[in-house]
């Protein structure tokens, strides 16, 4: 009887934990691919001149925010969540060198970088508050 105790104990551990790491991780892997679907886009110009790469530069800091955010919450290590979310914008521009009428430039790394550090604060001013 203490055996089943047991398994069983163990047995719904292994199941939160799984439901609790993919809780976590499910969002971050479901918005790093919708960051690869919108480099993927062969050309994204609104045809607005210099607001149009103002608004590109500002997607860029907004889309890193939000994965900089998730990857803090998935993580709860600040640093490794902006390392991490960095690592991903260098491979996102290796990415748009593939795609016709794209480019990769290392300032859009430096831009995403900045964008999901302002993600990664805004988690941990949350997080202080809870």
């Amino acid at each position: 009887m203490t055996a089943r105790a047991y398994d069983s104990a163990m047995s719904t551990h292994v199941t939160t934990t799984r439901r609790s790491a993919l809780s976590l991780w499910l969002p971050v892997l479901v918005w790093a691919g919708v960051i690869f679907a919108f480099s993927s886009v062969p050309s994204l110009g609104t045809g607005l001149g210099t607001w149009d790469l103002v608004l590109r530069k500002l997607a860029h800091v907004s889309e890193y925010a939000l994965l900089g955010l998730l990857l803090a919450r998935a993580v709860r290590r600040p640093a490794l969540a902006v390392v991490l979310a960095a690592c991903y914008a260098v491979t996102d521009e290796i990415h748009q060198t593939f795609v016709e009428g794209r480019h990769g430039a290392p300032l859009d790394v430096a831009i995403d970088t900045a964008g999901a550090l302002v993600g990664v604060l805004v988690w941990l001013r949350w997080s202080r508050r809870a």
